[in-house]
């Protein structure tokens, strides 16, 4: 059995000290500006990786936050698992009957937010060769399927940094954060379908149990099984759960494992893991056995400690200083904010919303990076 060397759990844990430390300090420093704490935390990520520290002193960079080797496996691991158990708490605080209340209106601006920024996205990149050949390395690439996989990057929307930043604003239980909340969760699921059928016409859906069909079927299936019987069933389960086991160790053991095999699944099948964990939170909070001070646990400790390592992660795999097209980015960047706040503020407006919580909805749609990262480093390469 391979196991981490002594040197190698060093840099690890060494790593994690230094990602946690800064992302903590600059974290509380945004919030003492009137700004949310992941801002925060990102732009430590941005310090520590390969932009700032990677230029200024490579050495330590490179030893801190190897891109190879057990020691990147093991940090790469524990990011995963930070941001699965954070959609477990995202979960938890959805107030479900606030999110039925908005149904109507999250699944218009959900799919108005995916179509329009899709369609944009699209048209843009099939000639995005023809004016920048640097978007697409490889000249013997199939454009098109560059361009479906370049539309469905600009069309989802970053949940987990969605719902961090409702969270650090106490906005995330409003009727218009629940809005936020069911139209994301809707625009991701379709994103993640879609991607689901990118990696199927590039036959590179090895890993995954399910053909494209399957998955589509699955996910859906799943979903309806975890807001009904997996939610009686939970229901049915915590009272016996505290009233046989120590508090507040068992119910936040039972919470976990939950999260962690509904995670393992969504995995399995296509989907990534956070959704699998985001709706088996859902499931758990929504029981009023589950008391206000177990809420509180295991928010805290995840949302402070875990939950900072995943964002400032998010800074330790760009490099801004080398990898930086100014053209395509600034490109990228209007492309993809004219498509999701006018997609999401149309289809909150044709849902009945005032014209300022239009705007307002779709700026919120508008957080991006955590999910494009995941949809791109390390599922494919276009290049």
């Amino acid at each position: 059995m391979e196991r981490l060397s002594s040197s190698e759990i060093t840099i690890l844990l060494l790593g994690l000290g230094v990602l946690l430390t800064t992302a903590r300090l600059l974290g509380e420093l945004a919030q003492r500006w009137g700004q949310p704490a992941v801002l925060g935390e990102m732009l430590a990520g941005i310090l520590l990786g390969p932009t700032v520290l990677g230029t200024l002193a490579p050495s330590v960079n490179h030893y801190l936050f190897p891109e190879t080797g057990a020691a990147a496996l093991a940090m790469d691991g524990f990011s995963t698992l930070a941001i699965t158990l954070f959609l477990l708490v995202a979960g938890i605080e959805v107030d479900l009957s606030t999110m039925w209340r908005q149904g109507r209106a999250a699944a218009i601006i959900g799919l108005a937010g995916i179509a329009v920024p899709f369609v944009l996205g699209y048209a843009v990149a099939v000639q995005l060769p023809t004016f920048i050949p640097e978007a697409l390395a490889n000249g013997d690439a199939d454009v098109r399927l560059f361009a479906l996989f370049f539309a469905t990057a600009l069309s989802i929307s970053a949940l987990p940094v969605i719902a961090r930043t409702l969270m650090d604003l106490a906005l995330y239980r409003s009727d218009l954060g629940m809005t936020v909340i069911a139209a994301a969760i809707l625009n991701d699921l379709a994103g993640w379908i879609i991607f689901a059928i990118i990696l199927s016409l590039m036959g590179t859906t090895a890993g995954h149990a399910a053909s494209v069909p399957g998955t589509i079927a699955l996910t859906l299936g799943f979903s309806l099984l975890m807001l009904t019987v997996g939610r009686w069933a939970i229901h049915r389960c915590l009272p016996w759960i505290q009233a046989h086991t120590s508090w507040p160790a068992g119910v936040l053991a039972f919470a976990l494992c939950v999260a962690l095999f509904c995670a393992a699944f969504t995995e399995w099948i296509g989907v990534h893991a956070i959704f699998g964990a985001f709706l088996a939170g859902v499931a758990i909070g929504d029981s009023p056995h589950l008391r206000e001070h177990t809420r509180t646990i295991i928010g805290d400790f995840v949302s402070f400690i875990f939950a900072p390592v995943f964002f400032a992660g998010i800074g330790l795999r760009v490099n801004f200083a080398e990898e930086f097209h100014l053209p395509l980015v600034l490109l990228v960047l209007a492309i993809a904010c004219v498509g999701k706040v006018v997609g999401c503020g149309l289809g909150a407006r044709s849902a009945g919303l005032a014209r300022r919580e239009a705007w307002a909805i779709g700026f919120g749609m508008n957080a991006r990076g955590a999910m494009e990262i995941i949809l791109g480093l390390p599922r494919c390469s276009m290049g």
